[in-house]
């Protein structure tokens, strides 16, 4: 159809009619009422997030000033809440394309898989407070002269608390794609590309979206710590709702923690209206079932863009240009090439051994250059762990057994409860537009910001710091469980349930045999990826400021605090070590063997 066509007609919308001028280069008319509650909403998103984002620059290129003066009064909530706010944004875009890109290739090639797989682990299990004294010190001597180094720190920590649980689900999902899915893409001759965009993306559609909602929970773990910490002697702290709590919690201001905790509650409902809400709703049309799931409720973020004037005429403009730049470059390339059938030249076969060179050429040095940075790395560290004492590292593996036995004891607990609740919920689309919400808020909420009310609530039991701090541990990582099943919940088929309603199956039977092995794969990346976050909580979850004091409990996690805020760089680097060491042979030992048989036997094959 051309666009002189398409201009002549008639567009009729919400009973009101709308036209375009009769000419190739027509223009959007509005109606009468040029601008509804819709629009009014759209713009005020727009400038908010604009102003955001001029706020944040100009913090970003201002003079380097290590500590701002956190002002505690109501009124400069909204501010900080919008720098956590776009921090957590720009760190959770970095995490999404790492996601895509890493976990692509580890799944689609035995070579980066064998290489990615457990740099992966090592990274995941590198705890922020580990690197952030290095990081720092670069950063700031890399830009000395503003505030960018501590911004980009902040940024990088909340991205090390996002990534890895959205790169395994990604990951998790591809190797776990059906082989119906893979013999059709083979059947109509789909490119990598297209296959990723049509087949691939869209059945890890729910697990990753699901993943994201997560990992921003487990950016805002950290935003106290990203926004506000101690380096030895010097303290550094940016504006943000992360470090005003840090500051009503250093100095007992129980008025500006409750305004601190109010806000945090409004930002994530914020999100979830504005953002992550419309997206669940959207992205519930891929799931994986041959008979539709019931009737699903559509955000209210979907509606108010859809009714959105502008929104429209913003599309009805792209779709235009796509449109003309088609006939152009149709028309050009017609008059440029005759009819006639050129005589074609095989290139291809010369063209695919010169990638292949290439790409052995790649390989070669990127080996290399591991090599020597892994060897360089590892001579420089065993000189600075050659310092501690024998009896100092028999008190870091007495460490790491207290806090290993923490780190089961939290995956133990949220299982218990969070596989059945996460089933039961999933399993009801009403339960999940009553649950969803409330979920979120709660998993979203930094849980750092509760300790002091939970470390008021153990003592009052009678409980220490030695064992409140496992329970402390789980406010963090039971969202992992729960999130990844909720996520597996919803990939299962209304016909196999309604096939096994049919052969009168009990109840047991159908949680043995459909509702536990359909969530079984989301629930092994639940479990690594609440790990993960177990042992990177134990540094906050044993170390606690409380009270104007410092408390802390028998744990890795504790002596890794202590070294990072007493700048000792000897112990901090055995610690780390140790607990890499300790993470790496897990996964490798125990994970691996699980995520195989995820994988291989509880497959969603046809």
């Amino acid at each position: 159809m051309y666009p002189s066509t398409i201009a002549k007609k008639e567009v009729e919308t919400n009973q009101e009619k709308t036209y375009f001028k009769p000419t190739f280069m027509s223009q959007f008319v509005f109606p009468r009422r040029y601008v509804s509650a819709a629009d009014l909403l759209i713009f005020m998103l727009i400038g908010a997030v604009i102003y955001g984002v001029v706020a944040i620059s100009g913090e970003w290129r201002g003079d380097y000033h290590p500590v701002t003066a956190i002002d505690l009064s109501v009124g400069a909530l909204p501010l900080y809440a919008l720098f956590s706010a776009l921090r957590a944004m720009v760190a959770y875009s970095l995490s999404l394309l790492f996601t895509l890109c890493v976990g692509y290739a580890a799944a689609k090639s035995k070579k980066a898989e064998r290489v990615l797989i457990p740099m992966i682990d090592i990274l995941q299990s590198i705890p922020p407070l580990g690197f952030m004294p290095g990081l720092v010190l670069g950063l700031i001597a890399l830009f000395p002269r503003s505030n960018l180094g501590l911004e980009l720190t902040a940024v990088i920590l909340i991205f090390t608390g996002q990534v890895w649980n959205m790169t395994f689900s990604f990951y998790s999902s591809l190797k776990s794609l059906p082989t119906d899915y893979q013999e059709a893409a083979t059947v109509m001759g789909l490119s990598w590309w297209k296959k990723l965009w049509q087949i691939e993306l869209p059945f890890s559609a729910v697990n990753l979206v699901w993943n994201s909602v997560l990992s921003m929970a487990g950016g805002w773990f950290f935003l106290s710590v990203a926004e506000a910490f101690t380096l030895g002697d010097k303290e550094f702290r940016i504006p943000g709702i992360g470090s005003y709590m840090a500051v009503a919690i250093s100095q007992g201001n129980t008025q500006a923690m409750v305004r601190g905790i109010i806000a945090m509650i409004v930002l994530i409902l914020v999100l979830d209206f504005f953002i992550w809400n419309p997206i669940l709703s959207w992205v519930r049309r891929f799931r994986v079932e041959d008979v539709p799931g019931g009737h699903q409720s559509e955000a209210l973020m979907l509606l108010i863009v859809r009714e959105s004037r502008f929104i429209r005429w913003v599309k009805y403009v792209i779709r235009r240009r796509r449109h003309r730049k088609h006939l152009n470059v149709k028309s050009a390339i017609s008059s440029l090439i005759p009819s006639a059938k050129l005589p074609t030249l095989d290139f291809e076969g010369t063209m695919e051994k010169k990638k292949i060179n290439i790409w052995k050429y790649i390989e070669a040095f990127l080996w290399v250059s591991s090599a020597t940075l892994l060897l360089w790395g590892c001579f420089k560290l065993f000189g600075i762990l050659a310092i501690l004492k024998f009896s100092d590292w028999m008190k870091l593996i007495e460490s790491t057994g207290y806090t290993f036995l923490r780190v089961l004891g939290s995956l133990v607990i949220s299982s218990i409860w969070a596989v059945p609740v996460g089933i039961w919920i999933g399993l009801s689309p009403k339960r999940i537009r009553i649950a969803q919400p409330i979920i979120q808020v709660l998993a979203s909420f930094p849980a750092p910001m509760l300790y002091p009310l939970a470390l008021a609530a153990l003592f009052h039991l009678g409980l220490n710091l030695n064992w409140g701090s496992m329970f402390l541990m789980l406010l963090g990582v039971q969202w992992y469980v729960l999130f990844n099943v909720l996520a597996g919940a919803l990939r299962i088929s209304n016909e196999l349930s309604d096939t096994l309603t049919l052969m009168k199956s009990s109840r047991t039977d159908r949680w043995w045999t459909l509702y536990l092995p359909s969530v079984f794969p989301a629930l092994v990346t639940g479990w690594v990826t609440a790990a993960g976050g177990a042992w990177n909580a134990s540094m906050v979850s044993e170390y606690i400021a409380y009270k104007g004091k410092i408390i802390t409990s028998n744990g890795l996690g504790a002596t890794i605090s202590a070294a990072a805020a007493a700048a000792d760089f000897p112990l901090l680097a055995a610690s780390l070590t140790i607990m890499v060491v300790v993470i790496i042979t897990f996964n490798r030992s125990v994970w691996s063997r699980v995520y195989s048989l995820a994988q291989n036997r509880f497959r969603l094959d046809a």
